[in-house]
């Protein structure tokens, strides 16, 4: 999109081309949606995501045949009836990416309020659309001089932040004129993020006619293979359920983590959180809540696997009340945290 700001610079010759004013980008990313559930959108949004070293490191002769004539052939089915199952139908879109576009909209009215024009802010996927080499070039094309690049990760794992920061750099190889740019760290103990998530938890329990037995915190699984190899993501984790309990005040008794989304036949990080549950209503647990504070926004994930997985494997197990507590989305103490740790990073780019 051509900027109609642009100028030409002072004592420039009358034949150069106009440069839109000098701006600061800041781009917010997330792990992606397809376009569509239907067989030929799934496909190529998982095939993208399942081919991503970061996500699986197998070889690529022994996993590409693997991925391409089985797993490709059979799981669009199954995820394109999954994300039916949560699609926002009126806006012709997934939940995860009606979210971001909210997130990006108050993020922007907020640094718009504190910054002017002189900030601008966009959002974009690791994998389906908008593409981050799409959203790079358009701040560039924008006047973006340097660009803060922040995947909406609150916990680093190379399988989330690391290849949504890969495909920001790969998107920077492409400018002729490349932008200065930062990448957020990891906001997993950020006084602010952690007062947001024991916010919605107390809201959530205010709602309850009985308080929970427990709850589970849920994260995102990986093979417990990246954690000996080095990634922090588990760590991470725990540091923000303590963090979390202290806050909230509770003993240890009154909360766990756990982790989802288990896939292949390695053994990922534990406990698994459809075990867990299970386990725990036959403990006696009988009413259970389940956040998830490693999602900034509800998704498949969220949405399906927990109210659809989970819970029945929880209630098959003799579990009674289960509660599922909403990701922070654009919630207002949600969107102020990060826009501290936005303003943390901009500091030396603008006063």
């Amino acid at each position: 999109m051509k900027d109609m700001t642009a100028i030409r610079p002072d004592h420039a010759p009358a034949d150069h081309p106009a440069i839109a004013p000098e701006k600061i980008g800041v781009l917010i990313a997330n792990l992606g949606t397809p376009d569509a559930y239907d067989y030929r959108s799934m496909r190529r949004y998982l095939n993208e995501f399942l081919s991503d070293k970061r996500v699986i490191d197998y070889p690529s002769w022994k996993w590409q045949p693997l991925l391409q004539l089985v797993i490709l052939t059979k799981r669009p089915f199954s995820s394109g009836k999954a994300y039916k199952s949560i699609w926002n139908e009126a806006e012709n879109e997934s939940p995860l990416l009606t979210i971001t576009k909210q997130q990006t909209a108050k993020l922007a009215e907020a640094m718009q309020q504190e910054y002017g024009d002189r900030v601008m802010v966009d959002y974009c996927m690791r994998y389906g659309n908008p593409s981050t080499k799409d959203k790079v070039r358009a701040m560039v094309e924008a006047g973006c001089r340097k660009i803060l690049f922040f995947p909406l990760y609150p916990h680093y794992a190379g399988a989330t932040s690391g290849t949504a920061n890969d495909q920001f750099f790969r998107a920077l190889m492409q400018e002729t004129w490349q932008p200065v740019a930062r990448t957020v760290e990891p906001y997993f103990d950020h006084p602010a993020y952690i007062e947001a998530l024991a916010q919605s938890i107390e809201r959530a329990y205010a709602n309850l006619s009985k308080r929970p037995d427990i709850l589970v915190c849920s994260y995102h699984g990986m093979p417990q293979r990246y954690l000996t190899e080095g990634d922090p993501y588990h760590c991470q984790c725990q540091k923000t359920t303590r963090l979390l309990r202290e806050r909230l005040g509770w003993d240890k008794t009154r909360i766990i983590s756990t982790f989802q989304s288990v896939f292949g036949p390695e053994e990922w990080l534990k406990p698994y959180t459809v075990e867990e549950v299970a386990r725990l209503a036959k403990a006696g647990k009988k009413r259970i809540a389940v956040c998830a504070p490693a999602f900034s926004a509800d998704c498949v994930e969220t949405l399906e696997e927990i109210n659809d997985e989970i819970r029945e494997s929880f209630e098959e197990a003799g579990g009674e009340e289960f509660t599922y507590i909403p990701c922070l989305n654009d919630d207002d103490a949600h969107i102020a945290a990060l826009g501290d740790v936005i303003r943390d990073n901009l500091k030396g780019w603008i006063g």
